[in-house]
């Protein structure tokens, strides 16, 4: 097996953190921002692959409630018989405002693509907490 010596270049001007996002610095390595991170428990939960108590310091009470109602559903889980687990296609997100960030996630469910959107509010402790969440054409708030 043959071993890349090359150094990566830097992606801008020397001195700039991030030439795509200026001003902006660069997510620490190993550290998922809040809305990816939700879109991947979310995506365990609803295939089947975690309980839905894993999410239970991470949603507001009505929307715990509802996630709880639509999980035994497993509406990500293959038909019986198949043999391919969901897939994150990609995540995206707005911020309407600094404590709010409106995201969607597109899976990728045995040749048929899914679509998740939630709602993450910043609780008074700094930690983001979903407060609402639609799969499809399934509403859960």
């Amino acid at each position: 097996m043959r071993t890349s010596n090359r150094v990566p270049r830097p992606a801008g001007p020397p001195g700039r953190a991030d030439a795509r996002r200026p001003g902006r610095p660069r997510p620490r390595t190993g550290q998922a921002r809040p809305h990816e991170w939700f879109a991947r428990q979310l995506l365990l939960v609803l295939s089947g692959q975690r309980p839905v108590h894993a999410l239970l310091g991470h949603a507001g009470p009505e929307a715990y409630d509802a996630l709880a109602r639509l999980a035994p559903r497993t509406p990500l889980r293959p038909p019986p018989g198949e043999r391919w687990a969901p897939v994150l296609r990609g995540v995206g997100a707005c911020r309407p405002d600094t404590d709010v960030i409106e995201a969607f996630a597109r899976i990728d469910a045995g040749g048929r693509t899914r679509a998740l959107a939630f709602r993450l509010e910043r609780a008074g402790s700094g930690r983001w907490k979903c407060c609402a969440i639609e799969v499809d054409v399934d509403t859960v708030s």
